[in-house]
């Protein structure tokens, strides 16, 4: 059949058209873009996240009321003055001289305002060998990391002349240098590191140089036009670090991957006999279609992360789908102009033996392509017992996915983030040992009509007394009240410290029944309980509620995009189903590593105990998208042989062994990327990192290679079943099939959609 007769529809096909066609026009156009984008990102600047506004419920009243006051907390901070091995107690001489000396060398600094001590505030612990020493930094509490060396410089000098103490600094100013000294350049590294491994992946996939740099460039310049896209949306909808490090992870993995399949589809065409204009239009029929497809249903799973109503969760959603967005219109536009221009070109820079040109010979002479070699072995054996490998491949999943069913989640304390590996952590638990709750109290904030009133006066003190009465707190409950703004802040240690469930029931006990018994009985006094323990207790709150509308939302859209792309009710609900299996599988392994300890020695992760509270919604939404990728190519390919007038068990057979070197190659590249952030320090990155490579091998191995094949085989026909009354649905199908094969069956026709 003659080039003439090739036929090409639908948007992508109609886009690489234009684009073939109007090659400078299409690269000129993308690069105004970009730099536009990216100027006025840069111009608009970045709203970031604010914090203390990102959850709802009681965290959020609380801000708000310290807001609408106009006072700006400082960072605290807190110096452990602690006996070593049992000797000094806190009213020796030799104690108190230290205590003098670290309050003196804090205020020399001239940073510090507010030293308070130990002996005033009754800051010495029960056993008397520890006492804490607390001051504020000046300046914002944002900023004070930035200044908090020459403190930190002066409380060393002290512990150095008193060597039978330890005399160690904590809190918020400490801590945030601290991160930033040693985990600051960990992302940036993860990040840059990623690029560099992606196209050395290219490199073997491709075997050519320019083949190979064409995905990372687009990827890189799409990811570049979506910072100057946060720049500007920011001043709707607040971004921030978190936001940007998840677009630059799903932004260079879908933007490479996207390029992938185009570029593969369109070699493989040439290398089967097409002249470059032939093999670019039929990579934009097939290839392109499958990545709007796929771009468009990871779109829509990103954008469940807008219902959550968390502020990170929001900027993180819409980042990642703004980065999809601009990869897939690249990929789809751009792509076929450079490659147009290229030509043959696309293969300087060969890499001998890697070449497809020198695969070519060796099948030639009688070799075969390893890749297919192996998955047409595998394929062999699934789709001569499709019934077995569904049982054993579906519960070989489900036996991992097993362990999720007792998935702990809890925002992770200082000690489970970080381990041993820095020395604040051991100074973290310190205090926690010798002030249980100490370092991180809950904070109440009292708003009254008059502050200094004797009814509020009198409530105050009887929550100060009821607090520890009750159980909550075993002290010392500090009061610091604002006269002009009628505020008063009350700190209260919760029983439990670092022990967030503990805590978590001592906060319920202060809001439940002190608060009510006290404070609540006075007429126009608000009272909102915040600090560390009631922020990870809001936010495990919210995100439970978050739950249900999103994974409603994100299975229904992709259901739908499914139904409408290939138009087949079996096609739509296996995908679900396979695509459900496999983030059960991730989060069993996540349990089953970062919870229960099963090699986590492997991945740096002893001790966790428990999964961080954002990640399961998280991987959720990100897989749900991400493994569309690899369905949505299959699928395609397989119904594309079909078409052709193959019968659905040789369509499969085709449509996996052909793209099994892209999709093994995408897998690859994917996992790498993953993985990368599996190696951080931070044990919530380690996890989102093992994560997400773990649910892209699964996906990519035993879900495409074994269980989608087996599933398809076993449903023959049943595969295209559309029933009459959906067959009023819009035909979003187009023609995959560039080639129209004139014996196709006409009883086939319509149950594929055509």
């Amino acid at each position: 059949m003659g080039n003439g007769d090739i036929r090409v529809r639908g948007l992508a096909a109609r886009a690489g058209g234009w684009s073939a066609r109007h090659r400078w026009a299409a690269v000129g156009i993308w690069v105004l873009f970009v730099v536009l984008a990216m100027g006025l990102g840069s111009a608009a600047g970045r709203v970031d996240v604010d914090e203390s506004q990102a959850l709802k419920g009681e965290t959020k009243a609380a801000a708000q009321i310290i807001d609408d006051a106009g006072i700006d907390e400082p960072a605290g901070e807190t110096v452990l003055v602690q006996a070593k091995d049992g000797g000094l107690k806190a009213t020796d001489t030799e104690f108190r001289a230290a205590v003098t000396a670290v309050m003196d060398a804090v205020r020399a600094t001239g940073e510090v305002s507010d030293v308070t001590s130990p002996y005033d505030a009754d800051t010495v612990s029960e056993d008397g060998r520890s006492a804490l020493v607390q001051f504020d930094m000046r300046g914002e509490a944002e900023t004070a990391g930035e200044r908090v060396e020459p403190v930190l410089d002066a409380v060393a000098k002290v512990q150095k002349d008193n060597p039978s103490l330890t005399i160690e600094q904590i809190g918020s100013a400490s801590m945030m240098k601290t991160f930033d000294d040693a985990f600051g350049d960990d992302f940036q590294k993860a990040e840059y590191s990623a690029v560099p491994v992606a196209l050395g992946i290219l490199l073997i996939a491709f075997g050519a140089l320019v083949a190979a740099l064409l995905p990372v460039l687009l990827a890189i310049t799409a990811i570049m036009a979506t910072m100057g896209l946060m720049g500007i949306v920011s001043h709707v909808m607040p971004m921030g670090d978190v936001a940007n490090s998840v677009m630059l992870l799903v932004g260079l993995a879908v933007g490479v991957d996207y390029c992938l399949f185009y570029l593969r589809r369109e070699r493989e065409e040439r290398a089967a006999g097409r002249d470059p204009q032939t093999a670019l239009r039929i990579a934009a029929a097939t290839s392109g279609r499958a990545i709007v497809v796929s771009g468009v249903t990871v779109c829509v799973a990103m954008a469940g992360m807008l219902f959550t109503g968390i502020a990170d969760f929001e900027a993180m959603g819409l980042a990642s789908l703004m980065v999809v967005a601009v990869a897939m219109v690249g990929s789809v536009t751009v792509l076929p102009a450079l490659l147009s221009l290229l030509g043959h070109r696309v293969e300087k820079g060969r890499i001998p033996f890697l070449h497809p040109e020198s695969k070519l010979r060796r099948k030639r002479r009688g070799g075969v392509n390893p890749e297919s070699r192996f998955w047409t072995a595998v394929l062999g054996g699934v789709l001569k017992r499709p019934v077995m490998s569904v049982v054993v491949a579906a519960g070989v999943l489900l036996a991992v996915a097993a362990p999720a069913l007792g998935m702990k989640t809890q925002n992770l304390t200082l000690d489970q983030e970080f381990g041993d590996s820095l020395p604040i952590v051991q100074t973290y638990n310190r205090v926690n040992d010798a002030f249980p709750g100490g370092s991180e109290p809950a904070e109440v904030v009292v708003k009254a009509e008059d502050i200094n009133s004797p009814k509020v006066q009198g409530a105050l003190a009887d929550f100060k007394k009821e607090a520890v009465a009750s159980g909550a707190s075993r002290g010392p409950v500090e009061i610091k009240v604002h006269d002009e703004q009628n505020l008063a802040f009350v700190y209260v240690p919760l029983v439990g410290g670092s022990d967030l469930d503990k805590a978590g029931a001592s906060l319920v006990k202060l809001r439940d029944e002190v608060r009510p018994a006290t404070l609540g009985k006075v007429d126009g006094v608000e009272a909102p309980v915040t600090g560390q323990v009631a922020g990870s207790h809001d936010f495990n709150e919210q995100l439970t509620g978050a739950v249900a509308p999103v994974f409603a939302f994100v299975v229904v859209f992709a259901f739908l995009l499914m139904l409408l792309s290939f138009r087949s009710l079996t096609i739509a609900v296996t995908s679900i189903v396979l695509n459900l299996l496999s983030v059960g599988a991730a989060y069993g392994i996540l349990v089953a590593v970062f919870q229960h300890g099963w090699g986590a020695s492997l991945v740096g992760a002893e001790g966790v105990g428990a999964i961080v509270t954002w990640l399961p919604l998280f991987l959720f939404v990100i897989l749900f998208g991400l493994s569309m990728d690899y369905h949505v190519f299959v699928v395609s390919r397989i119904r594309e042989a079909r078409l052709k007038g193959r019968d659905t068990k040789d369509a499969i057979q085709h449509g996996v062994v052909t793209t099994a070197g892209v999709v093994t190659s995408a897998a690859v590249i994917m996992v790498a990327v993953f993985a990368i952030f599996g190696t951080l320090s931070m044990q919530s990155m380690k996890q989102m990192g093992v994560g997400l490579a773990a649910a892209v091998l699964i996906d990519a191995t035993i879900i495409r290679g074994v269980l989608l094949p087996a599933v398809m085989a076993l449903l023959g026909e049943r595969n295209w079943y559309l029933p009459k009354s959906l067959r009023w649905l819009p035909d979003m199908t187009h023609d995959e099939a560039p080639e129209v094969v004139a014996h196709e069956r006409k009883d086939e026709a319509e149950p594929v959609g055509v």
